[in-house]
């Protein structure tokens, strides 16, 4: 009998313990998932996050979420949110994000394309992108995902070709296929291309740059056509990707209240700075 009792008391600890995990294991999933209201956002300098904190935040707000900013460059944001200690970002491309996971060997995701300044070609040495001549030099940024966009642009602009097949998510001057100009690519950050404009013969300049530097938009030789590649993005951590504050996440953007508030005043507040997705 006393031997049967043992049994009984060993099993019932184990049944209660199986019990209290199985607990925890939902408690855990629902503070992950479903029930989570407190989310902690990538703050970068661009005007993306401001976008973001003045007019799609207070739709969240208003059922029930709250926030928390982590000031972070656009790489060490992507870390964080791969490390699960920032829950997404609004400061990203797909073509820059694919390339962030592959050197990170992470999953981050693209939920939604948002509101987005395209990348430009500025100068302040010719009026005109019919003034392209032999030999002149084009400042494009360094960072892959943006060089890219460079690239695509310059294909489009006619005074290149990509090889056929190019993925113009990752074009580089290794895919280059004619150079007719014989010009002379110069891989710089982008923020220094902004300040030192007056060293090329153009630059191409990001979005963001061009609102941080006070650049007038209206002085863009050319603007670039954004693909699906070079929207800007919410971007989470892949196994975030389905909870219920991603879905409303996604929906805060693509609501009619912002997306109609923002074509209504992008002109007046923002010197016609947006492209609008169409959801």
């Amino acid at each position: 009998m006393k031997k049967f009792g043992k049994r009984l008391f060993v099993l019932g600890i184990i049944a209660t313990a199986a019990l209290a995990a199985t607990g925890c294991a939902k408690k855990a999933s629902g503070t992950a998932g479903e029930e989570k209201k407190e989310l902690t956002y990538a703050k970068g300098s661009g005007p993306y996050t401001i976008l973001f904190e003045e007019h799609v935040k207070p739709i969240l707000e208003a059922k029930g979420y709250t926030f928390k900013a982590s000031e972070l460059s656009l790489q060490y944001a992507d870390e964080a949110i791969a490390d699960g200690d920032v829950d997404f970002s609004v400061e990203q491309h797909t073509a820059y994000m694919n390339a962030f996971n592959k050197s990170y060997n992470a999953k981050l995701v693209a939920l939604t394309p948002i509101p987005t300044v395209p990348a430009s070609v500025f100068s302040e040495k010719h009026g005109s992108i019919d003034e392209i001549g032999e030999g002149q030099v084009i400042a494009i940024p360094q960072d892959e995902g943006n060089q890219a966009r460079a690239f695509v642009m310059l294909q489009d602009l006619g005074w290149i070709k990509l090889k056929e097949g190019t993925n113009y998510a990752t074009a580089s001057d290794e895919d280059v296929a004619e150079n007719p100009y014989n010009l002379e690519f110069l891989e710089i950050s982008t923020n220094i291309i902004a300040t030192t404009l007056s060293d090329y013969d153009f630059g191409v300049i990001t979005g963001s740059i061009v609102y941080n530097a006070g650049i007038d938009p209206s002085t863009a030789l050319f603007n670039e056509n954004l693909t699906e590649n070079f929207w800007l993005q919410i971007v989470v951590k892949d196994e975030d990707k389905d909870t219920q504050w991603a879905k409303d996440l996604v929906a805060a953007y693509q609501s009619v209240e912002f997306t109609d508030w923002l074509k209504a005043n992008n002109e007046s507040v923002y010197r016609n700075l947006w492209s609008i997705p169409e959801y």
